[in-house]
């Protein structure tokens, strides 16, 4: 299999609601770009590692949790953090940093325009990726174009229906760095000695052979509706269940965003879906058989995603000289990126103030900046 870019990764893919009815502009300033986590649970106040609820601008998260191992005297596997956050963006989300046996420093000398401790609190455990409920965005569009009443459908549309779970660009890397990454390992079979560039390839394939299966049940119009043996997720959970065939019960919770299909992070282990569920998936196994055969004799345990996420308090909002804010909420895991190809084609990513320039991919049928959210 012959690994393309990001663009032929992502952008290509069908989209749940159609083509967008938004063009727009989304620039490469921080301030329109904010994120702030939902938190699962608060610090208890007493422990060895300080939880600290940081605001940063201009630098991703692995670069702030560097600056806190450096900062404290202590290893980078010592701070940990619930969810990666984009450097082009304004972030509030929290990291830990385990103080066993040392002094704890003095953090407001970190500050700087990039970093803004916003509160610290002890805690007994260290801080776990995926430990958050959610992450609230604020986006702002500019130059953007549309038919007010098209946008206005296709809100609702999503408010009914959800979007389909889609990994976004980033994850692939820019421009396809970690699927090539993954060629290598999988493919090529060369090894990989960095535990981080291994485990970015490790995920690459997995969201590529994701997105490939959601890409053909999108086709087919049931990317949130079950089929045969389709294995089924609790909205904001990760308990799953199969179901042989569909009834009335079934139907209703799915159509009400209760509960979603799923679609397999390929690795080793029993399959669960089965009939027409697994028709797609062994389908889409063949033709990325090498990945596919790569992750298993990687050792890497196979698990399921949710095809379908709910959007949570989307709100548009128009504001001066053509600009628009978006404003929603999105379960962890998911991508803003991903929302917003069912929404705009950006045409251009620029930075503020200067000429417009082509953009890494964003989804939908144009081109934008890559942007992260929490997984």
């Amino acid at each position: 299999m012959k690994i393309g870019s990001t663009t032929a990764a992502v952008t290509g893919l069908p989209r749940g609601h159609g083509p967008p009815p938004v063009r727009a502009v989304l620039t490469s300033d921080p301030e329109d770009f904010r994120v702030t986590e939902i938190e699962k649970i608060r610090p208890c106040g007493e422990g060895t590692h300080a939880w600290l609820r940081i605001r940063k601008r201009g630098v991703n998260t692995e670069e702030v949790a560097a600056m806190l191992a450096r900062h404290a005297g202590t290893s980078r596997s010592a701070v940990g953090f619930a969810g990666m956050k984009d450097r082009l963006a304004v972030a509030v989300q929290w990291f830990s940093v385990d103080l066993a046996g040392c002094d704890e420093p003095r953090w407001s000398a970190l500050e700087s325009d990039s970093i803004e401790v916003l509160e610290v609190v002890a805690h007994r455990r260290k801080l776990r990726r995926g430990t958050l409920l959610g992450n609230r965005f604020v986006i702002v569009l500019r130059d953007v174009t549309v038919s007010g009443a098209s946008l206005d459908e296709r809100l609702d549309a999503i408010r009914a229906r959800g979007i389909p779970n889609y990994f976004g660009p980033q994850r692939f890397g820019r421009d396809g760095a970690n699927l090539r990454l993954a060629h290598s390992l999988l493919v090529d079979r060369r090894r990989i000695r960095d535990r981080l560039r291994r485990g970015l390839a490790l995920s690459a394939a997995r969201a590529h052979v994701f997105n490939r299966i959601l890409a053909v049940r999108v086709q087919a119009g049931v990317w949130g509706t079950p089929v045969a043996g389709d294995v089924m997720m609790l909205d904001g959970r990760g308990s799953v269940f199969g179901v042989d065939r569909i009834d009335d019960d079934i139907a209703g919770r799915t159509a009400r965003g209760e509960i979603h299909p799923t679609g397999p992070l390929w690795g080793r282990g029993e399959r669960l879906a089965t009939r027409a569920a697994r028709d797609v998936e062994d389908r889409v196994a063949r033709e990325t058989a090498s990945l596919c055969e790569g992750l298993e004799r990687e050792r890497v345990s196979q698990a399921r995603r949710a095809l379908r996420i709910n959007v949570r308090a989307l709100e548009c909002r128009v504001e001066a000289q053509g600009s628009v804010s978006l404003r929603f909420t999105l379960p962890p895991g998911a991508y803003a990126t991903t929302l917003l190809g069912e929404l705009c084609s950006l045409e251009r990513f620029r930075q503020p103030g200067s000429e417009s320039r082509p953009a890494h991919g964003t989804g939908g049928s144009g081109t934008g900046p890559v942007r992260r959210n929490d997984r």
